[in-house]
């Protein structure tokens, strides 16, 4: 098999990859399995916070990268708090100071409409010129109240249109399979299907 990186420490997101990426011969390992720090994610876009993800693993390691930067965008908000999400409510981070923000800065509004968005980078080394990006979007509204025990972040707040469930209150396969990460894998698997 061949090693691939993933830019990240997260567990779930290793466990989900490494599945969905093994029949492409692809063992997922954790950055951290190289002692490989968090890359610094500088920049205003996605992509770009993806890109140097991707890159800095691959360059401390010497094998392809995996990596993803994904938050909420919200059209009352200009498209806060974007790459932001995570830090919204300020340091450290917290889901609960995040979505206290979201709710005091949409206080008033009737426009709810918001989108998760993904980035997913595959780098084959540190100096690819054409990595594999992909983007995925799962569209829905902000609602006050939160609903639900799944997820995390700003699920219990996600409504999603035509269930009347949020992302908090959707069963697991059922939110992998239309979420923003887990439309821009589809995509990325379909990438490596073709030979990328």
């Amino acid at each position: 098999m061949k090693k691939l990186v993933l830019a990240s420490g997260n567990p779930g997101k290793l466990r989900e990859f490494g599945q969905l990426l093994a029949p492409f011969d692809f063992e997922v390992l954790p950055q951290s399995a190289f002692n490989v720090p968090e890359a610094e994610e500088p920049h205003i876009t996605f992509v770009e916070n993806a890109i140097a993800k991707a890159r800095h693993a691959a360059r401390l390691t010497g094998l392809p990268a995996l990596a993803d930067d994904s938050g909420l965008c919200v059209a009352a908000l200009g498209g806060a708090p974007g790459v932001f999400s995570a830090r919204y409510g300020g340091e450290p981070k917290s889901d609960a100071k995040n979505n206290a923000k979201l709710l005091t800065d949409l206080a008033g509004i009737a426009d709810r409409r918001a989108h998760y968005v993904a980035v997913l980078v595959l780098m084959r080394h540190a100096d690819d010129p054409q990595p594999v990006v992909t983007e995925g979007e799962w569209h829905g509204e902000i609602i006050d109240v939160p609903r639900g025990a799944g997820g995390f972040g700003y699920d219990p707040y996600f409504l999603v249109p035509g269930t009347g469930l949020t992302a908090a209150e959707l069963p697991h396969e059922e939110k992998n399979r239309y979420s923003h990460r887990g439309k821009a894998l589809a995509l990325l698997i379909e990438r490596l299907r073709l030979g990328m």
